[in-house]
């Protein structure tokens, strides 16, 4: 099937996330589902898919014997294989999961715990304190189980205990859990978002709408037996849990769970990753410190030299980037062909010189409340500027367009979520009157179907004449100044009208490594000229007029953004 002028990847129809675990294990059987690392370090070890399917169905059964059947159950833990299992032993047959951010401390757990009336709690021991803290705000008795705990206490009980219990009940024919029926329209997951700017929501997700989500974005993007995913990202977001756990499972790759951000590097040699998904920090960084590492060893003129010459060949169709630079291929593993980067915009520089030195990424756009992918670039069509084309089974169009052709993304479709949970108000302004969702972001469509991400519509700024403002534009110009780290623009008060201001955080830290004066006076003055060469990239009305720089970090969520309505409060 062609789509927007490109043939479509066959991918194979799933009914429901059980449907899903059920045929992977049937096709790959005995290959590496998950490349595990026991406490301790070590090596990698292979999980397989028929001992993945063998676990969750154990574990499944164990829960359902706890009583726990059609019951909300909480995950929260770091990334890790019994996380993984521990979430298909709930949507699968059991009942209905909630993942938590590991990050949160307990009185938020607490708040999330109590929103969605959970009867029962996973949780991985480095979180053991942080959630009896929040279990005693709780008031009421929970079942506990322990990811890591080798038997059972007055207080837990454990993931391996319960799982061999479940493996005996099994062998004894007990068959609640695998022959439990899903309905893929009915909610089983509930997902609550990072909120910059207020409580966060529970988005009520089915079976079908992830099944959709993971067909559509395999479609647009080969992937296949052969890769071996890098789970680098939090795995209880959207982002990470569909696309770095679930669309491999589905599509018969291995899954090598990373031991955090400082290990990257580390673990996509020992696992020989072929893909990773990132947030733009991670790449960015990651390229920078090529560029770094090139000059610190005096070699940036021959790097700047090879890729010359690579273009030149390149024009000739002649292709000999991996050789060219094999070194920094081989610094990330050797063997990676696909970064995918999400949550939030990529410098279009950093795309495009992955890909001159034979990396090839791709940016897509996605929300919770969509499971999450919306767009996606593809490796033979992209626009390292764009957020990419909508999914082929989605409906996305740009609401009310100014003259411009700026206007909000509204998305209908399979993958859309079912509403938020218990919040009745919310549900009435997150969609049109045709059943719409409203995702809250500005952009715009080229005449390729490229869609182009301009802000979110809650931080535009409107002047008194009627001119839309979008500080995200901003902040990504100012982002690309070397010693600025973060910024945040907003509307300020000036008279009758409003003006741009922005509140800057130098990289006080670069700045020290490199000898730079960080002195009131010296900073003041790097940030003045920063902004002007902003501003000569802007419209007038878009001009930063105030800056304020900042000595300490903004206030952020656990997945890194600036929660605005709490600075702009300060």
């Amino acid at each position: 099937m062609i789509y927007n002028g490109v043939e479509l990847n066959e991918v194979r129809k799933i009914r429901d996330l059980k449907d899903m675990l059920n045929s992977s294990a049937a096709i790959y059987g005995e290959k590496a589902a998950f490349l595990v690392k026991k406490q301790g370090n070590g090596s990698y070890i292979p999980v397989s898919y028929n001992q993945f399917k063998n676990d969750t169905d154990a574990f499944g059964t164990a829960l359902i014997d706890l009583g726990l059947k059609d019951k909300s159950i909480a995950i929260i833990g770091e990334n890790r294989y019994e996380w993984c299992v521990s979430y298909l032993s709930v949507v699968n047959g059991t009942g209905l999961v909630v993942p938590i951010d590991k990050e949160l401390p307990s009185n938020e757990i607490f708040s999330l715990l109590e929103r969605a009336e959970v009867s029962a709690i996973i949780y991985s021991d480095r979180k053991k304190e942080t959630v009896e803290k929040a279990l005693e705000a709780l008031g009421r008795p929970i079942i506990v189980i322990n990811m890591d705990a080798k038997e059972d206490t007055e207080k837990y009980l454990s993931m391996s205990v319960l799982m061999e219990k479940g493996r005996k009940l099994l062998q004894e024919g007990d068959k609640r859990f695998v022959e439990a029926e899903i309905d893929p329209e009915k909610v089983l997951i509930l997902l609550y978002t990072s909120a910059t700017t207020s409580k966060s929501k529970a988005v009520m997700l089915t079976h079908k709408n992830i099944c959709s989500n993971l067909e559509a974005m395999c479609q647009m993007t080969y992937i296949g037996p052969e890769d071996i995913f890098l789970s680098v990202l939090p795995i209880h977001h959207a982002y990470e849990c569909t696309c770095g756990f679930l669309c491999p499972i589905y599509r018969g790759c291995t899954i090598a769970i990373c031991e955090g951000l400082r290990h990257i590097t580390k673990n996509l040699q020992e696992s020989k990753a072929t893909m990773m998904l990132a947030v733009p920090l991670i790449l960015e960084t990651m390229y920078k410190r090529v560029w770094d590492t090139a000059r610190k060893n005096g070699m940036d003129k021959k790097l700047k030299t090879a890729l010359k010459i690579s273009k030149l060949l390149l024009t000739f169709k002649i292709d000999k980037r991996r050789k060219l630079f094999s070194k920094i291929h081989d610094n990330f593993g050797g063997h990676i062909r696909l970064f995918i980067s999400g949550a939030a915009a990529i410098d279009p520089v950093v795309s495009k010189g992955f890909r001159d030195f034979g990396f090839n990424i791709l940016q897509g756009y996605g929300l919770t409340e969509c499971s999450p992918i919306v767009t996606l670039n593809r490796p033979t069509q992209f626009n390292d500027s764009s957020a990419g084309v909508p999914l082929p089974n989605l409906d996305v169009k740009i609401d009310n367009p100014d003259s411009d052709g700026i206007g909000e993304i509204i998305v209908k479709g399979d993958s859309v979520m079912k509403g938020y949970y218990k919040d009745e108000e919310a549900n009435r302004l997150a969609f049109t009157e045709d059943g719409y969702f409203k995702t809250g972001d500005y952009a715009y469509k080229n005449d390729k179907n490229f869609i182009f991400i301009t802000g979110r519509k809650k931080n535009v700024i409107v002047t008194k004449n009627g001119k839309n403002i979008f500080p995200e534009e901003i902040e990504t110009l100012l982002g690309r100044k070397e010693y600025i780290k973060e910024s945040m623009v907003y509307a300020k008060e000036a008279g009758d009208d409003l003006i741009v201001a922005a509140s800057i955080y130098p990289n006080y830290e670069k700045m020290q490594d490199e000898n730079i004066d960080i002195s009131d006076e010296a900073v003041d003055k790097l940030i003045s000229e920063y902004i002007r060469e902003v501003n000569r990239e802007l419209a007038t009305y878009k001009f930063i007029k105030d800056y304020h720089i900042r000595k300490e970090d903004f206030v952020k969520t656990t997945t890194g953004k600036i929660k605005r309505y709490m600075e702009k409060t300060k």
